[in-house]
Formats: C-alpha cells, structure tokens, sequence
C-alpha cells in the first residue's frame, strides 16, 4: 500500500510506477490510498511558505496521543481534513469511557475464570451479541477496503450505546449468583462484548486499549487476532468473494435491546422530568403497542425492572395491546430512594 496525497499523483505516484516497471518490469506496489491535505482551523492547506503548519506536539501534549489520532482516523481517504481539537477532545472523551465503562464491566466478571460466551442464553444478551456482529462484519469490510475511517465511525456507534443502555439494562443481573442461568448470560456477553470492542478501538486508540487488554489478558491486544463472529457465539457467512456478512439475526432478534432502551429512556425522562434522582422508586410501567414489540419488552421485563427502579421487578412492567406508548408511575414521595 503506498499512502499519498492527491497534489504528487502525476509526480510520484507515476514517476515510481514507471520506474519500477522500466527497471523491474513490475508493480513497486498493488493500491495506492490517496488522501487529501490537511488543512489549518481557517481551512486553508498547511505550507511551510504559508507558515500556518501546524506541529503535533503541543496537541499531543494537550490532549494524548489517542485523541490525536482518533481526529486523523476521522478523515475520510481522498477528503481535506481540517486540524479539529473539537475532535480530539471527542476522542480524549471516548478513551475515558473505554478506561469507565472496562473497569465497570470487569468488576462484573470476577476474579475467577473469564466466563464464556456459550453460557449466553437471555435474549437480550443475545441481541446485543447479534448487533456487535454486524459491527465486526461492517468494520472487517471497511478495514479490507482500506476505509478505516468508516470501521472507526460503525465501532463507535455501537460502544455509546452499549455503555448507555446495555450495561445500565445488565448490570443488576450482572451481579447476581454466577452459578444461575441470567446472570452467567450476562456475564458471559459482557465478556465476549468488552474482548471484541477493544480489538474493534485497537487500531485508533493504541494506548488506552493496550492498557485496558493488560488488566485481563496476556500479551499485547495488538498481536491479538482480529475479531469474528465466532468470538460472539454467532455462526460466520462470507459472501461468493470472501467477505464477511453478518450473521443471521433471525432468533437473535437486536430488536429486543432496541426496545428494552426505549423503554428505560422513557423511564429515566419521567424521573427527570419530575426532578426524581435517577434511583427514585417506580411503581408501574405500561407498555401498549404491537404484538411483536410487546414481546421484546416481556423479554427483557426483568433488566428493565432493575434498571428502571420498579419495585415490584419484572412483574411491575405490564404490557397490552395498541399504539406504541409508555407509562410511567413514580412513587410517591413517601415511598423514599
């Protein structure tokens, strides 16, 4: 691969083609990854003549050496990218969450043996497992047509979520007995999840990821192999030219996740909106809408319970049909936190 911008194709790109065929008769390289210039915070293309070259130091120094290059790995190939501390504050943000959301996720699992992804029975472990093997299919193909860009852009779209939702949704059943079937799942998918995302971030966020792979496993998470549907217990599909698809999602429904969210953003609005703390107790939740989305909320009534607050647990979601609706009852002011 011989990276390059766009202003020395007709020099260099096609002086070494022609060089190395009239010398060798052959191709110095097999692709050429074009990229456009980048530019200074007014837009204009860094020149030393210019003097508005900006040096990577002080950045570095500002903002660590990860966010730096999240910003670089934001632009696109063949597209001007402007020098952004904007983005690498982004980026400084997304390795702090990493460095948040691994430490919450290992309190989880213990000290003992890593669990393993087959014990993952619950469906919305499930379908959190079937969204993160589409990611690992979209950023594999993405990374083999040397978009980078576009495997950092799906691999963060699914970690914001994921801490948001997921492990909020989990967390509870988490720390339950391992030895009983929900909390081994969750265990189990948390694990499999928090593996697969570091080696997804490996390649933009070099240091926070190695330091996070070393609190839990031997070696470097840049010599680790690069994830597969496999490491999610999801069955892999490549396509007639060998790239990979996601997995077939039919009995892993992410539907279930997407719903269970919903639900508990609705939840968390009401306590809000009320100015309740986040853990005021909730007496009901009732959930009306169509047959199929009522059965991702009974799926998952129990996460939501404890996620939500309800005091009643699982039973205190209630579901009937109709249009799609959420109702939250708050406790009363008697009831405490």
């Amino acid at each position: 691969l011989r990276p390059q911008a766009h202003d020395i194709i007709r020099t260099w790109l096609f002086s070494t083609v022609l060089r190395a065929q009239l010398e060798h008769g052959c191709l110095p390289w097999t692709d050429a990854a074009i990229s456009g210039w980048v530019l200074d915070p007014d837009r204009k293309k860094m020149s030393k003549s210019k003097g508005n070259v900006v040096t990577p130091m002080p950045l570095l120094d500002t903002h660590g050496p990860d966010a730096v290059r999240y910003w670089a790995a934001s632009g696109r190939p063949g597209v001007d990218t402007a020098v952004d501390e904007g983005q690498m504050k982004v980026g400084r943000r997304l390795a702090i969450k990493v460095l948040n959301a691994s430490r919450f996720v290992l309190s989880r699992l213990g000290d003992g043996a890593v669990p393993s992804v087959d014990a993952v029975t619950e469906p919305i472990d499930r379908a959190m497992l079937a969204g993160l093997g589409a990611v690992v299919a979209e950023a594999t193909a993405a990374f083999e047509n040397l978009d980078y860009a576009r495997a950092l852009e799906r691999t963060e779209a699914f970690f914001w979520p994921f801490c948001d939702d997921y492990l909020e949704l989990v967390k509870g059943r988490a720390y339950e007995d391992p030895a009983e079937p929900g909390p081994a799942s969750a265990r189990g998918a948390l694990a499999a999840a928090l593996s697969v995302q570091l080696r997804l971030l490996a390649p933009f966020l070099v240091f926070v990821t190695e330091e996070v792979w070393s609190w839990w496993h031997e070696g470097s998470v840049h010599r680790a192999p690069w994830p597969e549907q496999a490491d999610l217990g999801l069955a892999a599909s490549t396509t007639a030219g060998g790239g990979p698809e996601a997995a077939d999602t039919a009995v892993l429904d992410t539907a279930v996740l997407d719903t269970a969210a919903e639900v508990l953003g609705v939840i968390r609005r009401a306590k809000t909106s009320a100015r309740r703390s986040m853990r005021w107790p909730v007496t009901q939740v009732t959930v009306t809408g169509p047959e199929a989305r009522l059965a991702h909320v009974v799926a998952a009534a129990g996460d939501i319970a404890d996620a939500g607050g309800l005091a009643g647990g699982g039973a205190g979601v209630v579901t009937q049909p109709g249009e799609w609706q959420v109702q939250v009852e708050l406790a009363d002011d008697t009831a405490g936190v």
